[in-house]
C-alpha cells in the first residue's frame, strides 16, 4: 500500500509539474500536503498571512472524503454497513497516501469513531468525539503532545466546536446570520491556536482573519478536484492534467491572498515571545470573550471590555513608539547595513537612493522583514557572491525587485535556475569576474575576485567587491566584501589587487578560520562585519578571526550579539557612525549611535 501510494503522489506532481506559477507550485499542497514544490517565498508568505493550515491535511480533507465515498456509495445503492466500511477503508487509504502525520491522524481517528457511532446507530456529537480522539492518540503516543500539527489541529477543532456558534450569534446582531457564520469560523479558529503559533512565530497575523476569510472558500474545491487528478493520475494522466488545470484556478486564488496581505503594511505584528507572550494572548483572548459572547454578567462584560480598551490602546501605543523610537534613532545617511538573519550574510550598501544587497542569507523571511523595516522595496545591484544556501536561500524576497544581479560561476543545475528564476522576474543577470565596475549612486563598484580562470566554483571562486567614494562624495566610508573567499584565495587576492586601507569590511565566511592575515592587516578597515547565527554549530565566529581582528584594531559587528547593523560616514574622513538593534525583537534595547574612528577608541 505505501508503494502504491507513493506511485500516486508521484504521478499527481507529474501530471501538475506544467502548471504555473505559485498556483501549480501550491496544488500538491492543497490536495494531499505535498509541500515539495511550495517555494520558501511562498511559504513565508503562507505563514505571515496565517494560511499555512490549509496545506496541512487535516479534519476538512477527510470529511471531504468520507463524505465523497458516503454519497457515491449511496448513488449506487450500497446497503448502509457497506456504505461505512467503503468510506472507513477510503479512510484509511487517504491517511496513507498524505502519509500519517499529527494532524491527519487526529482528524482521520476522529472520522473512524465517528463512522462507528453511525454503525452502532448512536449519534456522534463533536466535542465527545474530538476529546476520544485525543485521549485514544495521546495514549498510545504520548510524544504526539510534542507535534505542533497535531496540537493545532486539536485546538482549531475545539475553537470551531466550542466558540464558533457563539461568535457567529454576537456578530449576527450587526450583520446578516450566513455572513455572521462566514467571519465566526476563521475567528474561532483563529482564537484556538494562536498561542501555540506564537511559538512558531512571535508576532500576530493582522489580516490572517481576512486572509481565511476569502482563502477558505477556495480549499474545498482545490481539495476535490485535487483529489479526482490524484485518482486518474497513474491510469489517465491527460485527464489528470486537465482537472489539475480547474484545480489551478483556485489554487492560485490562495497564492495571491497569502502574497496579498503578506505584503500589506504591518502584515505581522509585533507580540512578545515565550510563556509571557502565551499567556498575554490567553488573557487577552479570555477577555475579548468575555466582552463580546453573552452569557457573563452585564457588569463584568462591561470591566472586560474597558480593560479590553485599555490594553488595545497601550499595546498600540507600545509598538508605534517603539517603531518611531527606533526609526528616530537610526543614522539617516547609513552607508552600510547588515540584516540579522541568522546563519549566512545580507549585505545592504545605500548611496544616492540606490541600494545594493550582497547575498540573501538562509532563508526569504528574515531578509524580507530586514528589507521591509528599512523601507527597501527595490534592489539596484543585486550580488549573489556564490550559491550556498546561506547566500542564496533568501533570494526568493527580492525576485522581481531587482534591476540587475551579478552572479559568479555556476556548479550545478540549481545554479542555473537561481539566474533565470532572477530573469524571469525583470532583472539583468550577468555573470562576473575581474574589472567588471559600475556606480552606486555617489559610490563605485568593482569586482576583484574571482578571476577568469584557476579557480573553482564555489567558497574560493566567491564574487568580491570593493566600495569605493565618487568624486562627488570625499566623507562616503569605502569597503569590501568578501563572501566565503578562505585563506587561499585570500592570499591571491591580496597579491592581485594589492589593497590598501578600507573603512568597512564585511568578513569572510561568517569568521571561520580560513583566513589570512596579511589581508586584513593591508585592508586595515576600522570596521569589521560578520553575519552569523546566535549558537551556530560552526563555532563562527572563532577565536583565530577574532584574533586577526583585534591585532589590527579592527571591531567587531557581528549579528548574533548586536543584531542588525547600519553604519554610516562620521564628521571626519574614516569615521564611523554605528547604530545597532540587538537581536531578541526588541527593538527598545537600542544602542548607538557610537562613533568609531580608526586607530581611535570608541566615544
Amino acid at each position: 500500500m505505501l508503494e502504491a501510494a507513493d506511485h500516486v503522489r508521484v504521478a499527481l506532481v507529474r501530471a501538475t509539474a506544467g502548471l504555473p506559477g505559485d498556483g501549480g507550485d501550491l496544488l500538491p499542497g492543497l490536495a494531499i500536503g505535498d509541500t515539495a514544490q511550495v517555494s520558501p517565498r511562498l511559504t513565508a508568505e503562507m505563514k505571515a498571512s496565517s494560511l499555512t493550515h490549509l496545506t496541512a491535511v487535516s479534519g476538512a480533507n477527510c470529511a471531504i472524503v468520507v463524505g465523497l465515498v458516503l454519497w457515491a456509495a449511496s448513488a449506487i445503492g450500497l446497503p448502509r454497513m457497506v456504505r461505512l466500511a467503503v468510506a472507513l477503508l477510503a479512510l484509511v487509504g487517504f491517511v496513507v497516501l498524505v502519509t500519517p502525520q499529527g494532524s491527519v491522524i487526529r482528524a482521520a481517528v476522529m472520522a473512524a469513531v465517528a463512522l462507528t457511532a453511525i454503525a452502532l446507530g448512536r449519534a456522534g456529537r463533536g466535542l465527545p468525539l474530538l476529546c476520544i480522539a485525543v485521549i485514544v492518540l495521546l495514549t498510545t503516543d504520548p510524544w504526539l503532545a510534542r507535534d505542533y500539527g497535531f496540537a493545532l489541529s486539536a485546538l482549531a477543532t475545539g475553537g470551531l466546536l466550542l466558540l464558533a456558534a457563539p461568535i457567529a450569534r454576537s456578530i449576527a446582531r450587526l450583520l446578516p446570520n450566513r455572513l455572521a457564520l462566514l467571519l465566526a469560523v476563521p475567528i474561532a479558529a483563529q482564537l484556538a491556536c494562536q498561542p501555540v503559533i506564537l511559538l512558531l512565530n512571535p508576532a500576530l497575523p493582522v489580516y490572517g482573519i481576512a486572509a481565511n476569510l476569502l482563502a477558505e472558500p477556495a480549499a474545498p474545491l482545490v481539495t476535490v478536484l485535487g483529489l479526482a487528478a490524484c485518482a486518474t493520475a497513474a491510469v489517465l494522466p491527460g485527464l489528470a492534467s486537465a482537472i489539475g488545470w480547474l484545480a489551478w484556478l483556485p489554487a492560485s486564488w490562495i497564492a495571491a491572498v497569502a502574497r496579498f496581505f503578506a505584503h500589506l503594511p504591518g502584515a505581522q505584528s509585533p507580540w512578545p515571545p515565550g510563556v509571557i507572550g502565551i499567556l498575554l494572548l490567553i488573557a487577552v483572548t479570555v477577555l475579548a470573550l468575555v466582552a463580546v459572547l453573552g452569557g457573563s454578567p452585564a457588569r463584568l462584560r462591561r470591566l472586560a471590555r474597558a480593560a479590553l480598551v485599555v490594553g488595545v490602546v497601550g499595546y498600540l501605543a507600545s509598538v508605534a513608539g517603539i517603531h518611531v523610537v527606533t526609526v528616530a534613532g537610526r543614522p539617516a545617511d547609513w552607508e552600510f547595513g547588515l540584516c540579522d538573519i541568522g546563519q549566512g550574510d545580507a549585505t545592504l550598501i545605500r548611496s544616492g537612493g540606490e541600494i545594493a544587497l550582497v547575498d540573501t542569507g538562509p532563508d526569504p523571511k528574515p531578509l524580507a522583514v530586514c528589507l521591509s523595516d528599512l523601507g527597501i522595496d527595490h534592489i539596484d545591484l543585486l550580488v549573489l557572491t556564490h550559491y550556498d544556501l546561506d547566500h542564496v536561500g533568501g533570494t526568493d524576497a527580492v525576485v522581481g525587485k531587482v534591476d540587475r544581479a551579478l552572479i559568479g560561476p555556476p556548479s550545478d543545475p540549481g545554479d542555473h535556475r537561481l539566474a533565470s528564476e532572477l530573469r524571469a522576474g525583470g532583472a539583468r543577470v550577468d555573470q562576473v569576474s575581474i574589472g567588471v565596475h559600475g556606480v552606486l549612486g555617489a559610490l563605485r563598484w568593482d569586482v576583484v575576485w574571482p578571476p577568469d580562470t584557476g579557480v573553482e566554483p564555489g567558497n574560493p571562486a566567491s564574487v568580491t567587491i570593493t566600495i569605493t567614494p565618487g568624486e562627488g562624495c570625499p566623507a562616503c566610508l569605502s569597503g569590501i566584501l568578501l563572501g566565503d573567499l578562505g585563506e587561499e584565495s585570500q592570499d591571491r587576492l591580496l597579491g592581485l589587487m594589492h589593497p590598501g586601507h578600507v573603512d568597512v569590511v564585511k568578513v569572510a565566511h561568517h569568521g571561520s578560520a580560513d583566513q589570512s592575515p596579511e589581508l586584513y592587516a593591508a585592508l586595515h578597515p576600522t570596521l569589521g562585519l560578520i553575519g552569523v547565527g546566535a549558537g551556530n554549530d560552526y563555532g563562527h565566529p572563532t577565536a583565530k578571526l577574532l584574533g586577526i581582528l583585534t591585532a589590527n584594531g579592527i571591531r567587531p559587528l557581528r549579528t548574533d550579539l548586536d543584531g542588525m547593523v547600519l553604519v554610516a560616514p562620521g564628521a571626519q574622513p574614516h569615521e564611523a557612525v554605528v547604530w545597532k538593534q540587538k537581536p531578541g525583537g526588541d527593538e527598545a534595547t537600542l544602542t548607538g549611535p557610537e562613533l568609531t574612528a580608526r586607530d581611535g577608541p570608541t566615544k
